[in-house]
């Protein structure tokens, strides 16, 4: 539910998107994704290990209403259920790490290399 709501307004601006922007945006997607890949990776080398997501169910007591066919509202504790996700610290092996973003810095240099004639010919497109 939570992220149907930060979605919402982002599709209500995409909707607004002029050709060129929406042209841009769609190429810089993929370069966005392997941007966040990279800081995600250099903030695991600067802490030394990475963060992780673990889902914890919690049982927390309530009080419940029910109705009888007559109408009398009847409450009545109960317990109910939450799944949250919860961060924690997962050893990383820092070699590996650094390789991976060698890798990484390799391909975000490659491919923005290759999206300059694609944005140009973006932003040749009519700006309505």
């Amino acid at each position: 539910m939570r992220r149907a709501l930060i979605l919402f307004p982002l599709l209500a601006l995409t909707a607004c998107e002029t050709p060129r922007e929406a042209c841009i945006s769609s190429a810089n997607r993929e370069l966005s994704t392997l941007n966040s890949l990279v800081n995600e990776t250099r903030l695991n080398i600067a802490r030394g290990y990475a963060i992780g997501t673990r889902q914890e169910v919690r049982v927390i007591p309530d009080t419940c209403r029910t109705q009888s066919p007559e109408g009398v509202i009847t409450t009545f504790p109960c317990d109910k259920t939450e799944i949250v996700d919860v961060d924690q610290p997962v050893a990383i092996d820092l070699n590996a790490e650094r390789a991976k973003l060698d890798s990484l810095l390799e391909r975000q240099a490659q491919m923005d290399r290759q999206l300059q004639p694609v944005i140009a010919q973006c932003q040749a497109l009519p700006d309505e």
